[in-house]
């Protein structure tokens, strides 16, 4: 089991690099082999998603505002391949391959407007080849749709977080009653908009996104803004969006006290429905396949998750899960490579991306 990962030492510098578990062994008390870095990459500052290509190598976008974009060959001579930004754009922590794997789409921003964009990038050299709005601000995470057009021209969804930040200041947010998160649905190869949906609650930002196995419902984790501070703690974490609808899930009344508080670090698609890593709430919250909630599985400092086959992997603080939704989950320790390290909102499956059904379906 190998796991592409971003993470930040207790040193404090951050870095990149393969993952590798022995899923299925233990001692009989929950105990497996140790979670260790195959590989690593130092990098100059934080990295977020990560994009594993079929070749092997993995693509890094850095956290926003980001200023760097990197393909690395893990367990080769061969150098890294660096892209930096020249000021006018930055990076905002994710990147996706086309289907065919000849180009990189990333979510960037415009450092004069503030407006989001998805970036077209060439795979081999990560030069910008075309640019499309987003029709928003804050783009986080965007995965293609596992529906295309009538004519098999593939679609992109796009999570517009929404919260106004200014260039010099970063990551401060400001405004936020000015906020306007969505997610939109753009033509694959013209970025032509077609389709945009809104929560109600606009303080709702929506962030993450997975879909479920059959490819007909995207959940979104959330991240609340609200200025009261009952009313952010209280806030769901979990929206769906089902083509045509986007609505928040059930919010956990039957959460530990405190609530989940309104943090959606992460998610992935279960057998059983949803998971959404919850680091706040020292936990991942599990909920059935329509939003309902279900239970809340302790991990101190929780937030990448990745399915294999049927089990749920979560990265905490210093342990990670294995089958982390049965009562019977793995306990992988951190090997000492990886003591103190403090692992970032996402790890994947290396060894190529995940794959996309595809079926026709009516623009809306």
């Amino acid at each position: 089991m190998r796991l592409a990962a971003a993470w930040q030492q207790d040193d404090g510098g951050y870095r990149i690099g393969v993952l590798e578990a022995r899923p299925g062994h233990g001692d009989g008390n929950g105990n497996a082999p140790p979670l260790r870095a195959l590989h690593m990459l130092e990098i100059p500052t934080r990295a977020h998603g990560l994009c594993p290509l079929s070749d092997g190598s993995i693509v890094a976008a850095s956290r926003r505002p980001g200023d760097w974009l990197v393909r690395w060959w893990p367990g080769t001579g061969r150098d890294p391949l660096w892209q930096w930004s020249d000021g006018s754009r930055s990076f905002n922590g994710h990147v996706i391959a086309s289907p065919d794997g000849r180009r990189l789409y990333a979510t960037e921003t415009d450092a004069d407007t503030g407006r989001s964009l998805i970036v077209v990038r060439d795979v081999e050299q990560l030069e910008p080849l075309q640019e499309w709005p987003t029709q928003g601000i804050d783009a986080h995470e965007l995965l293609w749709d596992r529906r295309t057009l009538a004519d098999d021209t593939p679609t992109l969804i796009v999570a517009n977080g929404g919260v106004p930040t200014a260039p010099e200041t970063g990551r401060v947010k400001r405004a936020l009653d000015t906020m306007d998160s969505s997610v939109v649905r753009l033509h694959g190869q013209t970025g032509d908009l077609l389709g945009q949906w809104r929560l109600q609650d606009q303080r709702l930002s929506l962030r993450h996104m997975a879909w479920n196995a059959p490819g007909t419902v995207l959940g979104i984790a959330l991240q609340a803004e609200h200025g009261d501070p009952d009313e952010r703690q209280a806030a769901p974490v979990l929206a769906l969006f089902d083509g045509s609808t986007l609505r928040p899930a059930e919010a956990a009344s039957s959460a530990p006290s405190g609530g989940l508080r309104g943090y959606g670090g992460s998610i992935a698609a279960t057998p059983e429905g949803w998971a959404v890593s919850c680091p706040r709430a020292q936990g991942i919250a599990l909920f059935g396949p329509q939003g309902e909630w279900q239970r809340l599985v302790p991990l101190r400092e929780v937030c990448a998750l990745a399915v294999r086959g049927t089990a749920l992997w979560a990265a905490g603080q210093d342990h990670s899960l294995e089958d982390a939704r049965s009562a019977r989950a793995r306990i992988h320790p951190h090997a000492p490579a990886l003591s103190g390290a403090r692992i970032d909102n996402h790890w994947y499956t290396a060894g190529g991306g995940p794959t996309r059904t595809v079926e026709p379906f009516s623009e809306r």
